[in-house]
């Protein structure tokens, strides 16, 4: 951008700003989806196994928690991302962004801050599983209004600026990833350990909650925030001049300029959602199968694979949260970021939803690699070599198509329609992500 055409993003303030509030978006999820160890070792209680081997309710016992876990984990957080990103569709226009974004991340952070202090509390299985299922409950109802907001809101920016959303959120696996990782190396496997781990999860919700309050401060941001309605109340003005100077010239039968005056859309007019889709219906669809296959089985079937080279030593112990979650979460990023040095096949091509349709080969190369434990599929990939190549190519994929059908879908339609299609794309991501979430059930069953 030159300086005649608008403020320049100095020192790529505005950019790094969303990238911090990407990694916002998805940060809490991701410590949840982490630290999934913790929570099935808490629910392994050795105290309560002797009446809950006694009960008629065995589909409620531990050890059926424990092996539902990531299942209903899952479940619990996608069907809340869908609906609360479908009610942000029609909530976004009533009430303000600021309310939006900044209350989402303050509920959030005090989740986390609850989560924290409740390791320190003393549960039975049952009730522990209810309350943390409540607690992903709440973080991704919040997260889906915050995620939907965002996209809603880099959607009145350049095409570039949905690129750091999404590669702050692929960076928020990686971190939680290795904050995981470096609590095994330490040796900090008691739960207590896991009070400073959600509370490193909190600093980065106030640090996105202060990167948000400063964004309004930035010439760059301000420039295109109100462009819309600076542009209609300039046209505006500079239409009655021109009516004006039309009517003093019409003996000189310059009358027929009028009709080559530019329509403009009235700014107080709420776009049409159907409309919006029907422009994007491609990118949204595409986006949404994107997810559908990634939440389908990562990570209720490929967290349950197990490694054949490392059974009993640490590499055992590291084979999880390296092979599947780090190596998800680093390849993925790198997906999204590539997004921002080309954006190849353009926005019109039928090459990319061709390439989004080709990654369901992705289901039945997981569900055949050693995912224990199996009762019908036979393991045709043992080796733990098979199951890191696939996920990098799974996670690459994901993060490139992904970031690529939420750049190009606002772009498909007007500058004042942006914002509207933004939170359209956001909800055919969230959509993904619950059919995702409810199809991961079959996969496991169907091993």
């Amino acid at each position: 951008m030159t300086a005649r055409d608008g403020p320049q993003d100095r020192y790529k303030a505005v950019w790094l700003i969303f990238f911090i509030l990407g990694l916002g978006t998805l940060l809490p999820w991701n410590f949840f989806m982490t630290a999934r160890e913790y929570f099935i070792s808490r629910l392994a209680d050795p105290e309560m196994s002797h009446f809950w081997n006694q009960t008629s309710e065995a589909a409620l016992s531990p050890s059926y928690l424990q092996s539902m876990f990531d299942n209903f984990m899952t479940l619990c957080a996608m069907v809340p991302l869908l609906i609360f990103t479908c009610l942000n569709s029609f909530i976004h226009q009533r009430i303000p962004q600021q309310i939006r974004i900044l209350g989402s991340l303050v509920a959030i952070g005090l989740v986390f801050l609850v989560t924290a202090i409740m390791v320190k509390v003393a549960m039975e299985p049952l009730p522990f599983f209810v309350f943390t299922m409540i607690s992903i409950v709440f973080i991704n109802s919040f997260g889906a209004i915050l995620q939907s907001s965002l996209f809603g809101l880099a959607g009145l920016l350049p095409a570039s600026y949905t690129a750091p959303i999404m590669s702050g959120q692929g960076l928020a696996g990686t971190f939680a990833a290795l904050a995981m990782i470096f609590s095994i190396a330490i040796g900090a496997q008691q739960p207590e350990s896991f009070i400073g781990y959600f509370t490193t999860a909190c600093v980065a919700i106030v640090l996105a909650i202060f990167s948000y309050i400063l964004l309004p401060r930035m010439d760059f941001f301000r420039y295109y925030f109100m462009k819309d309605k600076t542009e209609y109340r300039v046209y505006n003005a500079e239409l009655e001049t021109k009516r004006d100077l039309i009517k003093k010239d019409e003996p000189n039968g310059m009358e027929q300029n009028n009709s080559k005056i530019i329509p403009i859309h009235n700014p107080h007019e709420k776009p049409s959602v159907v409309a919006i889709f029907k422009k994007l219906w491609v990118m949204a669809v595409s986006v949404c199968f994107v997810f559908t296959v990634t939440i389908g089985v990562f990570p209720s079937v490929t967290a349950k694979v197990s490694t054949v080279l490392g059974e009993g030593n640490r590499w055992g112990l590291y084979f999880i949260p390296v092979s599947c979650f780090l190596l998800f979460n680093v390849f993925d990023w790198t997906g999204r970021s590539l997004t921002a040095l080309f954006t190849w096949p353009g926005k019109d091509s039928c090459l990319l939803p061709v390439m989004v349709a080709l990654r369901v080969i992705f289901i039945p190369l997981f569900m055949l690699c050693n995912v224990q434990p199996r009762d019908y599929l036979p393991v045709v990939f043992s080796h733990d070599a098979w199951y890191i190549i696939f996920m990098i190519f799974f996670s690459i994929s994901n993060g490139y198509l992904a970031s690529l059908c939420m750049c190009f879908g606002p772009k498909k339609v007007l500058a004042h329609e942006a914002e509207t299609a933004g939170a359209v794309m956001a909800f055919f991501l969230s959509l993904g992500l619950a059919l995702g979430a409810a199809v991961s059930f079959l996969f496991r069953i169907l091993i």
